[in-house]
């Protein structure tokens, strides 16, 4: 629990809930609930364990503060996550009530012990202990089920390993969902390439074998896409989408769509994943500063690379 004023606000508050939840408590001294609320939420602060941070702000001497919430009467609790008022109540609720409000958004004791085995996993690949960190992204799924950023580290490490079965057994969860998650889907196609190198025979013929035929036939689609993938499972993205492309331009429908879906998977692959809450935005400070300069100026190669496939496909398919 920590006293808020206008001074530490932004710290303890707004970066603070970048990271986790924080509940901003208003009280003050003379109120009768706040005095009885007050110790039931510090109990579930330390019963949560860091699960959520409590952050208690006394009205009176804080009416900035207090204004700037709109808040009319006392004891009123405000979650903040991600710097964002998210939910609220007022009154001196019993803990049975209170935990129930704080269920809804603080993340579980599986959730956060998973983020921990995601973290492990992430410094063990950088050392280059890819079975370690395999088992610790099990391990996070393991843990929190409903973990889809683990769950997707986890199936593409296990394409890239060549764990083939594994990958689609956990891919089957999210790929039954409706909508399907663009990302899965991403990783099946990426899956099925690999798997067509490895049972179909044309996935080892070289290029000059795979164009040869093409010259025979433009329109000879299976062939092309035969190719696309052997190029795919080598991770020659670029080439791939080229052939994808050449399908694309002379019938969209080709097999409900395969190359265009495929083309959009590839895209999803090299797209690098969402920073994580509390991250620095690229080309920024931590306090969102525009940096200036020619290091900051110049593009990523592979976002110029996403970018201009993009605008392929795009004009392929108008």
């Amino acid at each position: 629990m920590i006293d808020v004023t206008v001074q530490n606000f932004e710290a303890e508050v707004i970066a603070a809930s970048m990271q986790t939840p924080v509940l901003v408590d208003f009280w003050a001294t003379w109120c009768g609930p706040c005095k009885s609320l007050g110790p039931v939420l510090e109990q579930l602060e330390a019963e949560y364990g860091g699960r959520f941070k409590l952050a208690k702000i006394d009205s009176d001497k804080e009416q900035e503060l207090a204004a700037a919430f709109g808040i009319r009467s006392i004891p009123t609790c405000i979650l903040m996550k991600n710097g964002q008022p998210v939910d609220g109540f007022a009154g001196a609720l019993p803990a049975g009530q209170v935990r129930q409000f704080l269920d809804k958004h603080v993340p579980s004791e599986g959730a956060v012990a998973a983020e921990a085995e995601v973290d492990e996993a992430e410094a063990l690949l950088e050392s280059g202990d890819t079975d370690a960190a395999l088992k610790k992204l099990a391990d996070a799924l393991a843990q929190d089920p409903a973990n889809d950023d683990a769950r997707y580290d986890y199936v593409r490490l296990l394409i890239a390993t060549g764990a083939y079965e594994e990958a689609a057994a956990t891919l089957e969860e999210p790929l039954a969902r409706e909508p399907r998650p663009l990302r899965f889907d991403a990783l099946r196609r990426w899956l099925d390439a690999m798997e067509f190198v490895e049972k179909d025979e044309r996935g080892n013929w070289p290029v000059e074998q795979f164009d040869a035929k093409i010259a025979e036939n433009k329109r000879d689609f299976d062939t092309r896409f035969a190719k696309a993938q052997a190029l795919m499972a080598e991770g020659q993205w670029a080439a791939s989408m080229d052939e994808l492309l050449e399908i694309v331009m002379r019938d969209k429908a080709w097999n409900d769509q395969a190359a265009r879906k495929t083309y959009v998977a590839i895209l999803e692959l090299l797209t690098p994943p969402p920073q994580r809450a509390g991250a620095a935005t690229p080309g920024k400070s931590a306090g969102g500063i525009e940096l200036t300069g020619k290091a900051s100026a110049q593009e990523d190669p592979q976002a110029a690379l996403l970018s201009s496939y993009r605008r392929k496909l795009s004009m392929a398919l108008n």
